[in-house]
């Protein structure tokens, strides 16, 4: 097959693993990408030979395979996903395996009536001819579309007092992060890499039709609308994070399990350490429906996680001590079933670290529940992007302040200026996890997600 140069980053189909090379094709993106995805070797043939360890193939390469979408049968909330998605046997729900987020400058001026109406229906007719394209379920195609405070501060009319949308800040004394203020993000979702690709091609690049199944789509033309300013990808699934061992922060070495999730070796996304939808969800005003997502841009340093740390002692930083020591996680989480059982710890975390000399980071989380249940939403996953092992973490809530509320839980600097524990050494995960980057935006539901105002009609 005809495949794009090798210095575009492309693995050898030939001696790669399926869904490794499709990973790839995925980071590359572009028209590249694409072709090259959709000229992958299919499932039972090539390095891998058939299916993946969570009972994929690593997702539908050719689009025909892909089911067709009906707009009018879609939610109006943009971030209503938890029921399109799989669940696993304990009933926590799947995420997406590939992941892009897409950044965008505006190539129109919002606060001129006239511009806004022209690019507004463009951009709506997009959008719909991707949901016409694609089913909204994992197995097609899941997307948002957000607005930074930045996008909103244009006009002379402010944010209802429904909507907390501050610009994003440093959170913690121990972070310097640089700010995502492009005023759009689209994140796109999916477990088929031909789908997400031509999605993101459709949005942001040259492509003019989509196609799935028997039906394509025209997509209008967005370079008028749209300025992409960034493209971020990423990645979550049984198998993936084994795949990236190498990289730098990961070392090539890593007993990552197979059935994990993730690179710090541990599934997340348990039932009862997840907000609902309805909980996320703004419930008064003119964004009824709408919710709030903060996203951060994490680098990891996995080096000593994976080389010195025991799976006791890493079971202690991210759960808790008394997990490591009652053996209740497993190997990457498969004993906790829908829950990680954080509730039920000591209230006071202070006197807990003190007595243990180590704070794990669910531990640290869980403080921050109201009436023991918790505030965000969590869709995060792993990247490589920059070739260094990352997160980019995704999260869903009703305001911001909550988010912020349970990060400086997270964080627990009470729980270091109390006890023996550094502010980042035996910290639950802080010495492993650095931010570098923040955005806080507004996914409007589905009727105003096509360049609002701050007052919606």
């Amino acid at each position: 097959m005809t495949l794009p140069d090798p210095t575009d980053g492309l693995p050898d189909p030939s001696e790669t693993p399926r869904r490794e090379f499709l990973k790839a094709a995925v980071a590359l993106g572009g028209a590249a990408g694409l072709s090259a995805c959709l000229e992958a070797p299919r499932a039972g043939s090539g390095a891998d030979g058939g299916a993946e360890a969570d009972g994929t193939d690593g997702g539908a390469s050719d689009l025909a395979d892909v089911p067709t979408g009906d707009p009018a049968a879609l939610p109006d909330r943009q971030h209503a996903w938890n029921d399109a998605l799989p669940t696993d046997e304990d009933g926590n729900v799947r995420p997406p395996r590939h992941h892009v987020l897409r950044y965008a400058g505006l190539a129109v001026d919002p606060t001129d009536d006239k511009e806004r109406e022209a690019a507004r229906e463009t951009l709506r007719e997009a959008l719909s001819a991707l949901e016409r394209a694609f089913a909204w379920s994992n197995e097609g195609l899941l997307f948002t579309v957000g607005y930074a405070s930045a996008y909103f501060d244009r006009f002379d009319a402010s944010l209802p007092a429904s909507v907390d949308l501050p610009a994003p800040t440093a959170l913690t004394d121990m972070e310097d992060p640089a700010f995502d203020e492009a005023p759009l993000l689209a994140h796109l979702a999916s477990d088929a890499p031909a789908a997400l690709l031509s999605a993101d091609e459709a949005l942001f690049g040259e492509a003019t039709t989509v196609r799935s199944g028997e039906r394509a789509e025209s997509v209008p033309d967005l370079s008028g609308v749209l300025d992409p300013v960034d493209r971020r990808t990423g990645f979550v699934g049984a198998g993936l994070p084994r795949e990236h061992r190498g990289v730098s922060g990961l070392p090539e070495d890593a007993p990552i399990p197979e059935g994990a999730p993730l690179m710090m070796g541990f599934r997340n996304g348990f039932r009862a350490s997840q907000a609902t939808e309805d909980r996320v969800t703004i419930a008064e005003g003119p964004f009824s429906g709408a919710t709030t997502q903060h996203v951060a841009a994490l680098r990891l340093q996995l080096n000593a996680w994976w080389r010195q740390e025991s799976h006791a002692q890493r079971v202690a930083k991210l759960f808790s001590p008394v997990h490591a020591a009652e053996e209740r996680v497993g190997d990457w989480g498969e004993k906790l079933g829908a829950d990680p059982a954080v509730a039920d710890l000591p209230e006071d975390a202070v006197a807990y670290a003190r007595e243990s000399g180590v704070v794990g980071h669910a531990q640290k989380a869980a403080r921050a529940r109201e009436d023991g249940a918790p505030l965000l939403l969590r869709r995060d996953f792993d990247t490589t992007d920059g070739d260094h092992a990352g997160v980019h973490f995704l999260t869903n809530q009703r305001r911001i302040e909550e988010f912020v509320r349970v990060r400086a839980a997270m964080t627990g600097a009470d729980i270091a200026d109390e006890t023996a524990v550094g502010s980042r050494v035996n910290n639950g995960i802080l010495q492993y996890v650095f931010v570098r980057r923040r955005g806080n935006y507004l996914l409007p539901p589905r009727r105003h997600r096509a360049l609002p105002t701050p007052t919606p009609e």
